[in-house]
């Protein structure tokens, strides 16, 4: 093999000068063979603290297995989860979006240390997926993104939000502790991400329309024969990518950025998709802004019919024949850009030559005359309580235009006691402020707080703002990424309890009914909070981190 497919490898093990490096992996198990081969670092994301990853380690042994078969070297390397579903609610969720840093951090740190030629990430989880990117594309060398998978139904169709859900429905009365542990028990039936579009089968699914997976990926259940396939041949297309000379940033361009938010868009995605996508494309210095995504949004329609929103689970996209048909009806409508670069080695279009379209009769993703929604469900809000924007996800089911008094919380924790207890009613807009990226510190969703909102069966009469973020899970009339977040001064720093604000996602904007002058007044009386953290990974994040309308990264300029 050319020194030039192992740029990085031969620094670390050619000569003699290297070796006592040579002997430190002779005790891993290379050979003299081995060391004139492109090392490929497999980056797993294994761990046995949630379903999403527990099947990892198979899955990262399988690339290496395809990428040794085609003449390199592996070596699995593990990086770190943390569980979102298992974390919600609690102070634990501020590790939540810190995690996706550190795990960029990681697999950069490895992968430069150790010099390996090429890559291959394996993510399960909803941080997982950007992590892995972000780390991918620093470094820069040829690379494949692999996701864990979804994971199958629960018993009656149901999910982990079915369970979150349930909690607010035994609070209103309509399910007994007896029913609840039912569905607790039967939800998660096994390995694999959680299983509506959610955060992560978004993400997966941006991933793969931006060309960092192969086809097919984004679409697979976790615990099936087509994901192992995937894996290994995940290995071999690295060595295909060393072979001619393609890197991540050849692939990561703004057209394919732009294939990414389309894709989302017309799968409903979660709106944890725009912070992802604005932090992967400041790794790459792409130029991406919230206003990218109203742009791309006015032309494209909602067309899965998949959860929170909707009815359908990722398994029932799985079946019949995942995403990549639903990006040849994109691509065929002109919405996508075929020319991009992918992880093949081919175009975007040439990958979709020959997919089959859907079976006849499916329900899951609506045909471009008869969409579920005409335009984008993600709406960037901007208004006197968000100058910097402000995100949400309304796909119209719950109405364009809310209006309601102000209740003002302090966290999350103080939100979900007053919905469960019955001092939220309906007609008010929850107001969770001081968990933006900073102030949380670490940003949470809400997603227990919101799914309160809906077992106690108020999400039609309710609506929630807030300088954190919501989970893909979430769903209702929910604004999140609100900025200047709380603990900067922004404006919703300013609420008090009762006052009038208007949700508009016609017209994009979010404000309150206070002057300029009354604002004025109110911050003049403002005192910045005290850091929540002094010493730590969660104090360093607050003291680095951006604006949630620049993806909330903390290696900005």
């Amino acid at each position: 093999m050319s020194h030039e497919k192992r740029r990085y490898s031969s620094q670390v093990v050619d000569g003699i000068t290297k070796a006592p490096g040579r002997a430190m992996l002779r005790a891993t198990g290379f050979t003299d063979e081995d060391f004139t081969k492109p090392q490929v670092g497999i980056a797993s994301t294994w761990s046995n603290l949630t379903p999403c990853n527990m099947h990892i380690n198979r899955l990262a042994e399988e690339a290496g297995y395809g990428a040794d078969e085609a003449g390199g070297k592996s070596v699995i390397f593990n990086t770190i989860t943390v569980s979102d579903g298992i974390a919600n609610g609690t102070e634990g969720m501020k590790y939540s979006l810190v995690s996706r840093e550190v795990i960029a951090d990681s697999i950069e740190t490895v992968a430069g240390c150790e010099g390996f030629d090429g890559l291959v990430a394996i993510g399960g989880c909803d941080k997982n997926m950007p992590g892995c990117i972000m780390g991918l594309a620093r470094l820069n060398r040829p690379s494949v993104f692999v996701y864990g998978g979804t994971i199958k139904p629960g018993a009656n169709h149901t999910d982990i939000i079915s369970v979150f859900e349930a909690v607010g429905a035994h609070a209103k009365g309509d399910l007994s502790l007896i029913d609840v542990k039912q569905v607790e028990e039967t939800a998660i039936p096994g390995a694999g991400s959680c299983g509506g579009m959610y955060t992560a089968n978004t993400m997966a699914s941006a991933i793969e329309a931006m060309g960092m997976s192969l086809p097919g990926s984004s679409a697979q259940n976790a615990e099936s024969d087509d994901k192992l396939a995937d894996c290994r041949a995940a290995g071999a297309a690295v060595l295909n990518l060393l072979e001619r000379g393609i890197k991540p940033r050849d692939i990561m361009t703004r057209q394919a950025f732009e294939n990414a938010i389309t894709v989302v868009i017309a799968l409903g995605g979660s709106t944890n998709a725009v912070l992802h996508l604005l932090a992967m494309a400041h790794t790459v210095d792409v130029t991406l802004t919230l206003e990218d995504f109203t742009r791309i949004g006015q032309k494209v329609p909602v067309l899965a019919d998949v959860r929170p929103s909707g009815h359908y689970m990722m398994s029932e996209l799985v079946a019949i024949g995942g995403i990549q048909p639903l990006m040849k009806i994109l691509l065929d409508a002109g919405l996508l850009h075929g020319d991009c670069l992918t992880v093949t080695g081919t175009t975007m279009a040439e990958n979709l030559k020959s997919v089959a379209p859907y079976p006849e009769h499916q329900n899951i993703i609506r045909a471009l005359d008869n969409p579920i929604k005409q335009d984008s469900h993600l709406r960037v809000l901007y208004g006197n309580l968000a100058p910097m924007g402000a995100v949400a996800k309304i796909t119209g089911k719950e109405g364009t235009h809310f209006t309601g008094t102000a209740r003002v919380f302090h966290s999350e924790e103080e939100a979900l006691a007053s919905i469960l207890d019955g001092t939220v009613v309906a007609g008010e807009v929850l107001v969770i402020r001081y968990e933006g990226p900073k102030g949380g510190p670490g940003m949470r969703e809400m997603l227990s707080p919101t799914s309160a909102i809906m077992g106690k069966g108020l999400g039609d009469s309710v609506a929630l703002i807030t300088d954190g973020r919501f989970s893909g899970g979430s769903h209702g009339f929910l604004v999140g990424h609100v900025t200047p977040e709380a603990a900067e001064g922004g404006p919703i720093a300013l609420l008090k309890d009762g006052d009038t604000i208007t949700i508009d996602a016609v017209n994009n904007t979010l404000s309150v009914e206070l002057s300029d002058a009354d604002l004025a007044h109110r911050r003049a009386q403002w005192q910045a909070p005290q850091p929540k953290y002094t010493r730590g990974v969660l104090a360093k994040y607050a003291k680095t981190v951006s604006s949630a309308s620049k993806g909330a990264v903390t290696d900005w300029d």
